[in-house]
């Protein structure tokens, strides 16, 4: 399906996460100033990022839960709590401050990221068409614009309260445009795939995938900057345009994918994204000028870009209506992982052996998806999970 026309369908739950990009594009953007604004060392400030997927794994259960009791309503809700938490990061003055308020982060913006995608998925079970790329791709282009467009705030010389502030304006706004109930618990299944239920095997294969391509993206979002205005002596306005690579990359990415969906094998897809994302880690590690660089996070953005939506998609064509927004929250759980594994992973290694290595084992990371696309194959050519 043309990209265009799977953004119609899906105008509501698109705009979570047009969203969450502005929120996390313009974080990314504002990193350096941040870990200077809370005096933390490379070390202290990854356990202080651990705050985010502390309140992410709360929504295993609280996602579930609000969207059964607020329905139509909990797209918009999420969003208006995302967007008043962005702002309180931006007063944190201290490691402990810090990791609160990204505990708030964490909760607001994985309930938003799961029901939007839960919804997006319902769609694709009522039209039997991909839709999950495209929405996924609008994330990207938000987070990017909202990268540069925040590099050139610092660069004015406005601090993280006005530019969260501002930011949290707009996604209010895009929340009015976000009310849309569930799917009514009608049995709609793709042929080939595993009969209803709950399968495990095939919720912790795709939630290994999620996992590695969030631990990408998070990594490029969260030390791109750094790296490049720390290692590399960049400006302001070039660490920001790191994570904002990020985000044009992707969009490109997902919008291809979008058109790719159904043309190509999973695991073929799967496959070459990964292989490119671990070559651009190893450009990106290696780098001795920002474009260089620019180059290596371009190429792990654009080759994990579909990834995540694909085993976001697949789960949620396996299981029924009723139990989608669970099986979302399980699969997304499993991949806001990540973003507990990346500031540890990062911050270790990056104190110890200096940030040129940690993208260098990122790069090896990344080639671990590949294998469990490779597996997820056998449940879904008709073996029980």
């Amino acid at each position: 399906m043309a990209v265009v026309s799977a953004l119609r369908i899906t105008a509501r739950p698109a705009r979570g996460f047009v969203a969450m990009g502005l929120v996390f594009g313009s974080f990314a953007a504002l990193l350096p100033v941040l870990k200077a604004q809370i005096g933390a060392d490379d070390a202290t400030f990854g356990l202080a990022l651990l705050g985010s997927p502390a309140g992410l794994i709360l929504t295993l259960w609280l996602a579930p839960l609000f969207d059964r009791r607020l329905a139509a309503l909990s797209l918009p809700v999420s969003a208006a709590f995302l967007g008043a938490t962005m702002v309180l990061t931006g007063f944190t003055a201290g490691p402990v401050a810090f990791f609160v308020a990204m505990v708030l982060v964490g909760a607001s913006s994985g309930t938003l990221d799961i029901i939007s995608n839960a919804r997006v998925a319902d769609m694709e079970a009522a039209h039997r068409a991909p839709l999950m790329n495209a929405n996924h791709g609008m994330f990207s282009v938000a987070y990017a614009l909202s990268a540069v467009a925040t590099g050139a705030a610092r660069e004015a010389g406005f601090g993280p309260v006005a530019i969260f502030a501002c930011v949290a304006v707009l996604v209010w706004l895009l929340a009015f445009g976000m009310r849309i109930a569930p799917a009514e618990d009608a049995e709609v299944r793709t042929p080939g795939l595993p009969p209803p239920g709950m399968p495990g095997l095939a919720v912790l294969l795709c939630g290994g995938i999620v996992l590695i391509a969030f631990f990408v993206e998070a990594v490029v979002e969260s030390w791109s900057a750094l790296h490049v205005e720390r290692t590399l002596q960049g400006g302001a306005a070039e660490g920001a345009f790191g994570p904002a690579i990020l985000g044009l990359t992707m969009a490109a990415g997902r919008f291809s994918g979008q058109i790719a969906a159904g043309r190509f094998g999973d695991t073929a897809i799967i496959t070459t994204g990964s292989v490119m994302a671990c070559l651009g880690a190893g450009l990106a590690a290696a780098a001795q000028s920002p474009w260089a660089a620019y180059l290596g996070f371009g190429l792990m953005g654009l080759g994990m870009s579909v990834v995540g939506p694909m085993a976001l998609a697949l789960v949620g064509r396996i299981v029924p209506p009723s139990r989608r927004t669970a099986a979302v929250a399980r699969v997304n759980v499993m991949g806001f992982g990540a973003f507990l594994l990346a500031p540890v992973v990062m911050g270790q290694i990056s104190d110890a052996y200096g940030l040129r290595t940690a993208f260098a084992v990122v790069g090896a990371m990344a080639l671990i998806a590949p294998l469990l696309a490779y597996w997820l194959g056998r449940p879904r050519a008709g073996e029980p999970a």
